[in-house]
């Protein structure tokens, strides 16, 4: 008898694992390059440890926001800092709390924000290096003192950031210092980099893990007032899925605990810069980290 219910339970066991197993996991991605290779890492990288994916790229923020909480997609990649301020209209939670604060304020919705990156890919002032060097900037204290100095510099900005409550004007009033009008141009972010470094402008305003930064050997200013909002690139999931797959939290632990900023910055570049496909870049990474053959 004990060797009967021994048998039976060998079974049923096998039966729940395969069932386990069996759960499809769909990803969804937003619609810039960072965010659509990190979905395909998770991808394949669950794919190679017999998790069955679907993947939705190029969704916007609000969509993938809406599908997540819907269930028509069970996990993807979000951003801390914005997360807070635009999901939930909670501001100036520190980094180190953020994710606390966010899993608090999204159990309702029955979402679990997992274990961060450290790739913060925030706002940040860029310039070529050798004008940085040529006037000594290393900060964007530091460029406040050479705009205050009289030092003829121009800024690129986008037209959001210009206009935000956050953007432009409050950076320059925490920093004390003001660009003329007439110093400031408002261009699509994708031609920033290109203006910046043709010596069509002098200051760029960039996302921190832009690829082209380090192909392009820009200076990225430290933000010494800390004046940016963190975004933590962090996966957020449903609970349904990860009570139905257990490993699920610790395979995407496997990712976020091997990337940071800069790390992200150079896999950006080989699809932005070097053409690459996000698949063959993400296949390259999971191969270069070990989580793959």
């Amino acid at each position: 008898m004990k060797t009967l219910f021994a048998s039976l339970a060998a079974i049923f066991f096998a039966i729940m694992s395969h069932f386990a197993h069996a759960t499809e996991v769909d990803i969804g991605s937003k619609g810039f390059t960072e965010n659509i290779l990190i979905a395909e890492i998770t991808r394949q990288y669950l794919g190679a440890k017999g998790v069955e994916t679907t993947l939705t790229s190029e969704l916007g923020s609000n969509v993938i926001r809406q599908g997540i909480i819907s269930r028509q997609i069970d996990l993807y990649w979000e951003y801390t800092g914005p997360a807070l301020v635009n999901y939930h209209k909670t501001p100036g939670i520190p980094r180190d709390e953020m994710v606390a604060k966010l899993n608090e304020l999204d159990a309702p919705n029955g979402l679990e924000w997992l274990e961060s990156s450290d790739v913060n890919d925030t706002y940040a002032l860029a310039m070529r290096r050798e004008k940085a060097e040529e006037l000594g900037i290393k900060t964007t204290s530091d460029l406040a003192a050479a705009v205050n100095a009289n030092k003829e510099l121009t800024l690129g900005s986008n037209a959001e950031f210009y206009g935000r409550k956050d953007g432009l004007m409050p950076l320059q009033e925490a920093y004390g210092f003001k660009f003329a009008r007439k110093d400031i141009t408002r261009m699509d972010s994708g031609l920033i980099y290109q203006a910046l470094r043709d010596g069509q402008i002098d200051v760029g305003l960039v996302f921190s893990t832009d690829g082209r930064i380090p192909a392009f050997d820009f200076v990225l200013l430290e933000d010494d007032k800390d004046y940016h909002i963190p975004q933590v690139m962090t996966p957020v999931a449903t609970k349904d899925v990860l009570s139905a797959l257990p490993e699920l939290k610790q395979l995407l632990k496997d990712i976020s605990s091997r990337l940071d900023s800069d790390k992200m910055a150079k896999l950006n570049a080989k699809v932005d810069v070097d053409k690459k496909t996000p698949q063959q870049v993400a296949s390259d990474f999971l191969k270069s980290e070990g989580l793959a053959e």
